[in-house]
């Protein structure tokens, strides 16, 4: 059996606790959970997604975002409408108070990936995006 430290998906496990309470710690004081950012970090960056793109996008389950809009949308972060064609597609829009949610969680968001990007290259960074993108396939 390999020592503990030498299982790199625990390794990335640990990693990845490390980065999430950092930036939990960050998001708490606007009452945004860090799951619920990515989706808020989606609709800053293009407004009027549907449920199901959010989920593509972030390779989450469909149950797991419906559940995460909704309190978003009670915390008064987005609303959903919905669609035109589709009475089952839920398009999800930011509010006046989510558009200013994102004025002070965006910079907080660029700060947190420069902190964890310190020190590492871009050559680095495109071998560590290339590495995960072969062991996330791996598991395909």
């Amino acid at each position: 059996m390999l020592p503990l430290q030498e299982y790199i998906s625990i390794f990335i496990h640990q990693t990845d606790l490390t980065l999430t309470n950092y930036i939990k710690s960050k998001l708490a004081p606007f009452q945004l959970a860090p799951e619920q950012n990515l989706i808020m970090m989606l609709l800053w960056e293009k407004d009027g997604l549907n449920q199901n793109e959010i989920a593509e996008k972030l390779k989450k389950d469909k149950t797991n975002i419906a559940r995460m809009v909704y309190n978003l949308e009670q915390k008064g972060f987005i609303h959903r409408v919905v669609g035109e064609h589709d009475r089952r597609s839920l398009r999800v829009f930011l509010t006046d108070e989510g558009k200013k949610l994102g004025e002070q969680v965006i910079p907080i968001a660029e700060e947190f990936n420069r902190l964890v990007c310190k020190g590492i290259t871009e050559e680095e960074l495109t071998e560590l995006r290339r590495i995960l993108t072969k062991m996330s396939s791996n598991m395909e």
